[in-house]
């Protein structure tokens, strides 16, 4: 005699929610402190100048600036926050 049931659909009724993850805040965007600018798996994007790094791997501005994409090495690449150049006024 069987042990386990023979139907399989009834016990995968369970799924997890979405995490969504990816780039929130792509290069030149203009971000204050605290923008979430990524949420990752790990660190595929390494943390650079002005970002934090969360716990789950999210980084996040720490000054108000703009994202910039960069490569740290020849395999890892870096997110940076580097301040907005000051806006002259139009003589």
């Amino acid at each position: 005699m069987a042990h386990k049931k023979g139907v399989g659909s009834s016990r995968n009724g369970r799924d997890s929610n979405p995490k969504m993850r990816g780039i929130k805040k792509y290069g030149g965007e203009h971000v204050v402190p605290g923008n979430i600018i990524l949420r990752q798996c790990g660190t595929k994007w390494h943390p650079g100048n002005n970002v934090g790094l969360g716990t789950d791997y999210t980084i996040y501005a720490l000054i108000e600036g703009v994202v910039k994409f960069e490569h740290k090495s020849k395999t890892r690449q870096k997110v940076s926050v580097y301040p907005a150049p000051a806006a002259t006024p139009a003589a």
